[in-house]
């Protein structure tokens, strides 16, 4: 490795001085923009390009080309001080770039019998890509009919609370949340050890009140990521390579004030029946999804990515992609233009006792697995509220899924050098 290829802080081989010689891999900073996919797709691992861009317009990991892993994390306040929730994105702010290219979270120094400032399970290994997005929650602006923080005036009109929708089977304690933190990497370790930080941080301040891992694989190469029903995840999603449907259906505009090119994160936990789904037909499963299984291409053409056509028949005058197919029914088309971004990671929590809500109404031990979904919109109410109302009650998928959780954040836009996560929300 030449001398221009070593990291310019090199704190984590810093670290490992006084315990053994490893090298913190490292490389060249990954360009800036759009991903270069219609979708949000992964790119082929390439150990030279292991840094995304801290800075800019917009926060990392929404338009970055998604990694193979994510652990998401919702925190609830605990401070009545609204100079202690500054100081905390202000913390926040510089840790999560420091560790975005490669750093602890916080300068090292010999701290003797003290606690460590870094936990240093990353130490030695590559940033692997790894991104950090930041969100607000309803309970930040108010909570319990309490302004904390002076800020329910601030709150947008877009952050609404979200309706309960028919079929959902919330687990409080695994919903909402005042703030949120998205770690997103190509290795686990660091993206776990991004939140573990995080946390570590907000001790006095806020407090972790749940969190989920999450896991993602394209083709070799790249691709769509497959969601444990076998299924391409996110083929429909808008071109990412498009600026304009960007403005239109992902990044806030003026009408958003402080929130100006940021972006609203709905969280879902929907948990799959998979025992169920692994049981039923590869006819009947792509009537369901409206895709072929294999190559996911809409039912009647053959191309992941040719558009749906929604008005085909098949001889016998029925709908080639059936009126309850899950890609008709969250399309564009009917939903009245609306459009959003997912950016859904599989997750796998083991197994429990579970009874199934729908024939055969299974019961016993099944796997505790399915499908953490996240979605980037310009406005909620436009967005998944209006899609999924439309889910919620005509999708053929209900059959199989379940939605356990579910949460609504604010993503301020990008952070400028100097400043920190969320400023402007504060400066008013």
């Amino acid at each position: 490795m030449s001398a221009s290829d070593q990291p310019k802080n090199p704190a984590r081989r810093g670290f490992l001085g006084a315990t053994g010689s490893l090298a913190l891999a490292a490389g060249t900073l990954a360009a800036a923009g759009p991903a270069g996919a219609a979708v949000l797709a992964r790119p082929a691992h390439s150990a030279k390009l292991p840094v995304e861009p801290f800075y800019g317009l917009h926060q990392g990991g929404i338009l970055t080309p998604q990694q193979t892993n994510s652990y998401f994390a919702a925190f609830d306040l605990d401070t009545t001080r609204r100079a202690d929730v500054i100081a905390l994105l202000k913390r926040w702010t510089e840790a999560a770039e420091r560790m975005s290219r490669g750093d602890t979270a916080r300068p090292l120094t010999d701290a003797g019998d003290a606690a460590p400032l870094d936990s240093g399970e990353a130490v030695g290994l590559s940033p692997a890509r790894l991104t950090i997005t930041f969100g607000f929650g309803p309970g930040l602006f108010e909570k319990d009919g309490v302004d904390r923080y002076g800020l329910k005036a601030r709150r947008p009109e877009a952050l609404v609370d979200l309706p309960k929708f028919n079929g959902d089977q919330l687990v409080a304690e695994k919903s909402g949340g005042d703030l949120s933190v998205q770690a997103c990497a190509d290795d686990p370790q660091v993206a776990f050890h991004a939140v573990r930080q995080l946390a570590l941080l907000a001790d006095g301040i806020a407090t972790l009140k749940w969190a989920q891992t999450g896991f993602a694989s394209g083709a070799p190469g790249g691709g769509t990521p497959r969601n444990l029903m076998g299924f391409k995840d996110g083929t429909n999603n808008p071109s990412t390579k498009n600026p304009a449907l960007m403005n239109q259906h992902l990044w806030v505009g003026d009408e958003g004030g402080w929130m100006k090119n940021g972006s609203y994160l709905v969280v879902r936990r929907i948990r799959i029946a998979l025992e169920h789904w692994d049981r039923t037909g590869l006819g009947f499963q792509q009537e369901v999804v409206g895709r072929y299984k294999a190559s996911g291409a809409p039912l009647g053409k053959a191309h992941e990515f040719d558009p749906l056509d929604l008005e085909a028949t098949d001889k016998d005058g029925n709908l080639v992609i059936p009126a309850t197919a899950h890609a008709r029914v969250a399309s564009a088309a009917h939903n009245g233009g609306a459009q959003i971004l997912r950016r859904a990671y599989s997750y796998n929590d083991g197994a429990n006792f579970t009874a199934e809500r729908w024939p055969p109404w299974r019961q016993g031990v099944e796997y505790d697995a399915g499908l953490f979904f996240l979605a980037y919109q310009r406005d909620p109410r436009s967005g998944f509220i209006k899609i999924n109302k439309a889910l919620a009650t005509q999708d053929m998928m209900n059959q199989f899924t379940t939605h356990v959780a579910s949460a609504v954040f604010a993503c301020p836009p990008g952070v400028e050098k100097g400043g920190f996560i969320g400023a402007a929300l504060f400066a008013g």
